[in-house]
């Protein structure tokens, strides 16, 4: 990938992050407070929706940057050495590199975010306080349950997306539009996040924990197997309708912002060179 190819990358995957966080964060903040602890009334209920948003707002564009920059760096560099039969597993690595690269952004972000969420103060004092009390360690609890819930996520969601837009694309015998890309991205997203919805209410746990409680620790077998002794099946999908809702929707507004980005980025790059 040289240095146009990067740039196009990044901007395109930052302006598809920022797209899909902004539109849907209200129903993120549903799915948040129906998986805290505290239940979804205590947790604020539909009040203060957009708790969170700035930090959302800061953080949305570089991560989704770093993604892409690191999804499509993986792919470029894997298909020098491997035959399409191995597209499957190149794009499952590729996905696990992006989240591990990106998450080094998300995870500070989900941890102040889902505060402001489920506590509705404002970004800024959750950042403060979580700095006077954890230190900067605190900002990336729950990095590790993270980690392990959007690489399975992604071992899911991307190889779907790849295949679904070859499949369409052979179909039609010509490259998928950026909107035929969004609907397939909307199909994969969706199958995806109710698989592994289990691993986001145990990630969601661990960062709304009080610190120094066990669930704080960031162990996701313990946050899951606590959920699951509280309330059972029903506890470890908990919020999973908002959260199939929010992927589906979200999932086609990234990949296809993204597309219908790299393809306007391009362009332009072109005509000032």
């Amino acid at each position: 990938m040289d240095v146009k190819e990067a740039w196009v990358t990044a901007l395109a995957g930052g302006c598809a992050g920022m797209s899909v966080d902004v539109t849907l964060f209200p129903l993120d903040t549903v799915k948040t407070r129906l998986q805290s602890e505290v239940g979804f009334s205590r947790a604020g209920g539909f009040r203060g929706i957009y708790s969170g948003l700035p930090s959302v707002v800061a953080g949305s564009f570089p991560t989704a940057g770093l993604f892409f920059c690191a999804y499509e760096g993986v792919k470029i560099f894997g298909r020098g050495y491997l035959s399409e039969s191995w597209d499957p597993v190149l794009h499952m690595t590729a996905a696990s590199t992006g989240e591990v690269t990106a998450c080094l952004v998300r995870v500070p972000v989900e941890v102040i975010k889902q505060r402001a969420q489920a506590t509705r103060f404002p970004s800024s004092d959750i950042l403060r306080e979580t700095l006077r009390t954890e230190g900067f360690r605190g900002l990336y609890r729950g990095y590790i349950s993270t980690v392990l819930r959007e690489i399975p996520f992604s071992f899911i969601q991307f190889p779907l997306w790849e295949y679904f837009k070859k499949t369409w694309s052979s179909f039609q015998k010509s490259p998928v539009d950026p909107w035929q890309s969004s609907i397939c991205g909307a199909t994969s997203g969706c199958i995806a996040a109710g698989i592994t919805t289990p691993l986001d209410v145990a990630k969601t746990r661990i960062m709304l924990a009080e610190t120094g409680s066990a669930l704080s620790t960031g162990s996701i077998s313990f946050a899951i197997r606590a959920v699951y002794r509280e309330n059972g099946m029903q506890g470890l999908f908990a919020g999973v309708v908002p959260r199939m809702l929010w992927i589906t929707v979200g999932g086609a507004i990234f990949l296809g912002v993204y597309d219908k980005a790299k393809v306007v980025l391009s362009s332009a790059l072109m005509d000032t060179s």
